[in-house]
C-alpha cells in the first residue's frame, strides 16, 4: 500500500459541505485533508441559487410537489421532469418519496428540518464572521409569487406551519408588492415576503473564500478520483482511480451526489437520487432584480447575485449518466421574460449540476454502520448551501467524539 503516512481527517468531496466540515475540523487543530476529481468549489456548489433559505422547513413532498405531479409531468419542459427510460430506475426512490408525504410523517420531518435550519443559521453567521466572509452576505429577504387567489391560498398551510417555528413574513399585493420588486408582471397577483431569507453574492466565490480560511488553518487538497472506500483497522482504506490506496483515521464522505455509491462499499443502502438542475446566469444589466423572487408554481427562482442575475431551478429526476438537456434552462429564461416584462436575455452562461436528494428531504448525517471511523454528510437535495455550516459543526462533533448539537436520530443514515 502506497499510503505516504497515515491521514489525520481525509475528505471525498471539495464542495460546500466538504468546505465547511474542513474548515470546522482544520478550527479544531485537526490535519484535514479534501479529495475531489476536480477541485474546490467547482461543480454542483458552483451554480446553485445562492440562497440561505432557513425558512425552507417544509419536506418536499409537502411543498405541493405531489399535488402538482400529474400537471407537471405532462409538460416535457416543466418544473419536474423524469426521462421515461428512467422511470423503472426511479420508482423505488418516487415511492418512498409519497410515504414521506403522508400526515403521520408531516410533523417529525417538520421538526427535524426546523431544528437543522435554527443551527445552521447560527452557525453560518459564526463561520461567516470568523473566516472575514460576512460582506458576501446580502440580507434582502425574499418574494414568493403568486399568479392566482387559488395558489395564494394553497400556500397558507404552509405558511402557518413556518409561523409555529417562529418564522417571520408577510403577505402583500397592490403597491406594496409593487414596491418590493418592480417591474413584475401583473399576472401576479399576491406575494409574500420573507424578511429573513437571506443570499450570498455569489456561492462559488463563497465557497473558494472559505475554503482559503481552511488552508490558512493547515487544510490540504489533493485532485483524485476516489474509486473504492473500506473500512481498515483503525481507521478506513481509501482506493484511488489510478490504484494509489491511502489510510485514514477518519474519513468524512461528502460528496454530493456520488456519495451513495461509496456508502454502498460499507454496507449503507442509501436511497439517494439525482435532481438534475439548470439554470443561466445573465449579465447583472440584465433586469434589475431587487432580492430572491421565488416562482413556486414554476419550481425556478431569480437571484440577483454579484456576478450576474441566475435564472434556475426546476427538477429532471435523470440520474448522473443522461447528457444535460439544456431546452429546460432556456425553457426557466422564456418563463422570466414573460415574469419580468424587458429582462434582457442575451450573453446568458447555461449550467446544469446535480443535487443529491433523499426521499424525506433530510440529509444523511452519522457514522457508518460498519466503523464510527467514517462519517456521512450529504443528501441535502435544494439545501447544500443552507445547512453546509450546520453539517461541518456536526460532522466535526462526530469526529472528535463529542455529543451532537442536534438530535441526529431523523438524520440517520440507517433509517432507511
Amino acid at each position: 500500500m502506497n499510503d505516504n503516512a497515515t491521514l489525520d481527517v481525509a475528505i471525498i468531496g471539495g464542495g460546500i459541505i466538504g468546505i465547511c466540515a474542513a474548515a470546522f475540523l482544520a478550527e479544531a487543530g485537526r490535519n484535514v485533508t479534501i479529495f475531489d476529481r476536480t477541485g474546490i468549489c467547482e461543480e454542483t456548489s458552483s451554480g446553485n441559487a445562492a440562497a440561505f433559505a432557513f425558512s425552507d422547513v417544509l419536506p418536499l413532498a409537502h411543498k405541493g410537489m405531489i399535488r402538482q405531479l400529474p400537471k407537471w409531468l405532462a409538460d416535457p419542459l416543466g418544473p419536474l421532469s423524469i426521462p421515461p427510460a428512467y422511470l423503472l430506475k426511479l420508482l423505488p426512490w418516487l415511492v418512498r418519496f409519497c410515504r414521506a408525504g403522508r400526515s403521520d410523517r408531516y410533523e417529525a420531518g417538520l421538526a427535524a428540518q426546523a431544528g437543522m435550519m435554527k443551527l445552521a443559521e447560527a452557525e453560518w453567521m459564526g463561520l461567516l464572521d470568523r473566516s472575514g466572509t460576512r460582506p458576501m452576505l446580502h440580507e434582502d429577504g425574499s418574494l414568493e409569487l403568486y399568479e392566482s387567489e387559488a395558489e395564494f391560498k394553497a400556500s397558507l398551510p404552509g405558511w402557518a406551519a413556518r409561523q409555529r417555528f417562529g418564522i417571520g413574513f408577510s403577505h402583500v399585493e397592490g403597491s406594496a408588492l409593487a414596491a418590493l420588486q418592480p417591474g413584475l408582471s401583473p399576472r401576479f397577483v399576491k406575494g409574500t415576503f420573507v424578511p429573513g431569507w437571506k443570499t450570498v453574492a455569489d456561492p462559488k466565490r463563497l465557497g473558494k473564500a472559505l475554503w482559503a480560511y481552511a488552508e490558512r488553518l493547515g487544510a490540504g487538497f489533493e485532485r483524485a478520483r476516489i474509486k473504492r472506500v473500506e473500512a481498515g483497522q483503525d481507521g478506513a482504506i481509501l482506493t484511488m482511480a489510478d490504484g494509489t490506496r491511502r489510510r485514514a483515521k477518519h474519513l468524512v464522505i461528502a460528496a454530493g451526489a456520488w456519495s451513495h455509491l461509496l456508502a454502498r462499499h460499507l454496507g449503507d443502502g442509501i436511497p439517494l437520487e439525482t435532481e438534475r438542475g439548470y439554470n443561466t446566469t445573465l449579465p447583472k444589466t440584465a433586469f434589475d432584480v431587487r432580492r430572491q423572487l421565488i416562482f413556486s408554481g414554476h419550481g425556478f427562482v431569480i437571484t440577483p447575485l454579484e456576478t450576474g442575475l441566475r435564472v434556475g431551478g426546476a427538477v429532471e429526476l435523470g440520474g448522473l449518466e443522461r447528457p444535460p438537456n439544456y431546452a429546460r434552462s432556456k425553457a426557466l429564461l422564456e418563463k422570466a421574460q414573460k415574469f419580468l416584462p424587458g429582462l434582457d436575455p442575451a450573453n446568458g452562461r447555461e449550467w446544469m449540476g446535480f443535487r443529491p436528494s433523499l426521499p424525506d428531504s433530510l440529509p444523511v448525517i452519522g457514522q457508518s454502520q460498519k466503523t464510527p471511523s467514517v462519517v456521512y454528510g450529504f443528501g441535502h437535495g435544494h439545501l447544500g448551501l443552507t445547512q453546509a455550516a450546520a453539517t461541518g459543526r456536526l460532522i466535526r462533533e462526530l469526529v472528535l467524539g463529542q455529543s451532537p448539537s442536534l438530535d441526529l436520530g431523523p438524520f440517520s443514515p440507517q433509517r432507511f
